[in-house]
């Protein structure tokens, strides 16, 4: 509330608030006494001010087939139908204290999995331009586009699989630094954010090798009718082996290397190029995204997954590593109806985790490959309605593909795994 309307109502409220003996007082003195409370009102209004909440709850209903994967209930009951879920998908709280300088936040995530935590990190801007900043703590890592895209509008249910395989959670625990020119520097449309990363997600760290997360954007406007942006990404990182095992690929097949001893650790390395662009026309606003990722992912033998755990690395699974060259990118498609709150989503989204070996090739005998390093793609079609700027309705059907072998069980066809999405979403 600004001053000059809390001057008004107390005014206005005076012979209630003063009772009437303070009433009879002399008109300088009940004035001066008012313009004291009002300049204290003013200070915790402008206190609060710097206090922020906000949230957001999913509830959905997902429809799949027999082999399909749901993120909502348990999974299949029947192995040989298809079956449905309701759940929340996500319910986040965020709280938010920013003083100008220094920010502070905690995110917090409720769903039918239990409670955790996503955000916890301490903000400080330059106190020059406000554009530069260090944060430490839990907070998004700072790769690609779409890893710091907010799920809460985001225009498919879920992020691409590659993100989700290599980035879970989205977050990790580390310090980064961000860089920013003046706003009337040539310059200012870029921005650089790197950072050192415990490699874990928002798990505590275990070891004392840290990974490197550094991204180096651009973005700009065109006119007042367009927007682009684009960003390079690259990754160095390292996961640890808990035996005395590691494989690496030799042509069509994992061949085993001698490390020596537990404990060592295999690098990780993606490289990651990123495009957005949008404009207005008389079909209304088009949005077109693309990402796409290269590089080495140590994964296990069932999994290539980045990890996620809070074990001391002496207490993991034995589990041997397998480096692998990946491959991974994906494309949006995002039109809305003119002015109307309806917009459509087109989306293709491919994985192959083993570039090296494909097809009918994945399964040979003493070649250690296994479903682990087929290809699987995803085409996404959706559409949004907007109530208001608070809810939103999203039905989404993914058609869900895998790369085939005959030589791997269950793999041998197209697997029936497709999966229809039904979101409701509320925003405050």
């Amino acid at each position: 509330m600004r001053l000059g309307k809390v001057i008004a109502l107390m005014f206005a409220l005076l012979p209630s608030v003063m009772g009437a003996q303070e009433a009879d007082r002399p008109l300088e003195k009940r004035i001066d006494s008012l313009a004291t409370e009002v300049t204290a009102l003013d200070q915790v209004v402008r206190k609060l001010s710097k206090f922020k909440v906000s949230a957001y709850i999913q509830g959905q209903y997902q429809y799949g087939q027999e082999a399909a994967a749901l993120k909502v209930g348990d999974k299949n009951e029947n192995s040989d139908k298809g079956f449905n879920r309701i759940g929340i998908r996500r319910g986040r709280m965020k709280f938010e204290y920013n003083d100008g300088i220094g920010t502070g936040a905690v995110q917090i995530e409720v769903n039918d999995k239990g409670v955790s935590f996503r955000d916890l990190y301490i903000g400080i801007k330059d106190p020059w331009t406000k554009r530069s900043r260090l944060m430490v703590g839990v907070f998004n890592r700072p790769f690609g586009y779409e890893v710091c895209y907010s799920t809460s509008a985001l225009e498919s249910p879920e992020r691409a699989t590659i993100i989700q395989y290599f980035f879970p959670d989205e977050r990790d625990l580390g310090a980064m630094l961000t860089l920013r020119t003046k706003t009337t520097s040539p310059l200012s449309f870029l921005r650089l954010d790197a950072g050192l990363f415990a490699g874990n997600s928002i798990n505590r760290d275990t070891d004392s090798r840290k990974d490197f997360i550094g991204r180096l954007g651009a973005e700009k406007a065109i006119g007042d009718w367009g927007k682009w942006g684009a960003g390079f990404s690259y990754y160095h990182g390292f996961v640890y082996n808990p035996t005395a095992e590691a494989y690496e690929m030799r042509g069509k097949r994992f061949v085993k290397l001698d490390r020596g001893e537990t404990g060592t650790y295999m690098k990780r390395r993606y490289l990651g190029l990123d495009a957005q662009f949008s404009f207005l026309s008389s079909l209304g606003k088009t949005t077109l995204r693309a990402e796409g990722l290269i590089g080495i992912q140590p994964g296990i033998a069932g999994s290539s997954k980045s990890p996620n755990y809070g074990s001391r690395p002496e207490n993991l699974p034995e589990n041997a590593l397998f480096k692998r060259p990946f491959l991974g990118y994906f494309f949006y498609l995002i039109q809305d109806i003119g002015v109307s709150p309806f917009s459509g989503v087109l989306k293709y989204d491919t994985y192959d985790p083993n570039t090296e070996v494909s097809g009918h090739a994945v399964g040979a005998e003493n070649s250690f490959t296994s479903k682990t390093d087929l290809a699987q793609s995803t085409i996404g079609i959706g559409a949004i309605y907007r109530f208001n700027r608070h809810i939103r309705l999203q039905v989404y059907y993914e058609l869900n593909l895998n790369e085939k072998s005959s030589l791997v069980k269950g793999y041998e066809t197209d697997r029936k795994d497709n999966v229809l999405t039904v979101r409701l979403q509320y925003k405050f």
